[in-house]
């Protein structure tokens, strides 16, 4: 990271809904403040003390533990957590899927991480094909203050609209000049568009910070190289209602297999793709 880093603080909850998803299409990255109440960050950070994460290859500081999403309680209820539900589907549509979820925690002593993305285009031996969609987002539930000195989260601004070789989802980097901190206090929610370069800063502070990482997708758009895993059938059974409808198919996505050019859609608006999108409230 830069010795001078910019720190991101603009007024975001003072953005309307247009606004929100502009931040999110253009810059690659938009902060809900205040999207966790006290509660539920307590509850949430008591499911987490029961697990045991396992540390990650550079550091013993950064653990992580994958796949928490039917943990039970409030980890699987946010899953369809409302306000943030709210705004993916006006951002991504009302056919949402949800992917993954997995929980990390940096621990004093952390170096922080290189930039990376999280979009996998062709899979990849750690993770598989979860995040092979073209189109997919990542929200960062926060269960602790956000600051420069501990574990901060790093972005480098619209990164994931670039075509270039040094955009290449697989590259990683130690640091980048136009890179910005983003802090916040604890029950934020940031959602990143996958392909975005970002990264946690070091934790060079006296505490662990902790978070909840969940991602999802429009239904039309699938993993693009190898089917997933089904969710097993006793397990969507259990879910609340609110939480099953958005565990669909993870492999569903919108094909066209006929001869032929594909069906016309007789809209003549197409909100979605108007730049008008950006002007709701």
């Amino acid at each position: 990271m830069s010795a001078e880093p910019l720190i991101d603080q603009p007024a975001w909850a003072e953005l309307g809904m247009g606004e929100r998803i502009r931040s999110l299409e253009v810059e690659g990255y938009v902060v809900l403040p205040a999207t966790l109440d006290a509660e539920t960050v307590t509850r949430l950070k008591a499911q987490a003390a029961a697990w045991d994460p396992t540390p990650v290859h550079y550091s013993p500081h950064q653990r992580t533990q994958s796949d928490v999403q039917f943990a039970g309680g409030a980890v699987t209820e946010l899953i369809a957590h409302p306000p943030v539900i709210e705004f993916l589907r006006a951002a991504l549509g009302p056919d949402l899927v949800f992917m993954h979820a997995h929980y990390a925690i940096s621990a004093p002593g952390h170096p922080g991480m290189n930039l990376h993305t999280d979009s996998h285009p062709y899979g990849t031996s750690d993770w598989g094909y979860a995040f092979s969609a073209p189109r997919q987002v990542r929200v960062l539930y926060y269960l602790d203050d956000l600051t420069t000195d501990v574990a901060p989260l790093r972005v480098v601004p619209r990164s994931h609209l670039s075509m270039h070789p040094d955009a290449n989802p697989y590259k990683r980097y130690p640091s980048h000049p136009d890179e910005v901190v983003i802090t916040a206090p604890a029950g934020t929610a940031v959602v990143i568009n996958l392909a975005l370069f970002h990264a946690n800063g070091p934790n060079t502070g006296d505490r662990a910070r902790e978070m909840i990482a969940l991602s999802y997708r429009p239904a039309w758009c699938g993993p693009t190289v190898k089917d997933l895993e089904p969710w097993p059938d006793e397990v969507l059974a259990s879910l609340p209602p609110q939480v099953r409808e958005l565990c669909g198919d993870r492999n569903q996505r919108a094909t066209h297999d006929e001869p032929g050019m594909p069906p016309i859609d007789p809209r003549t608006d197409a909100p979605g793709i108007s730049p008008r999108r950006w002007e709701s409230a």
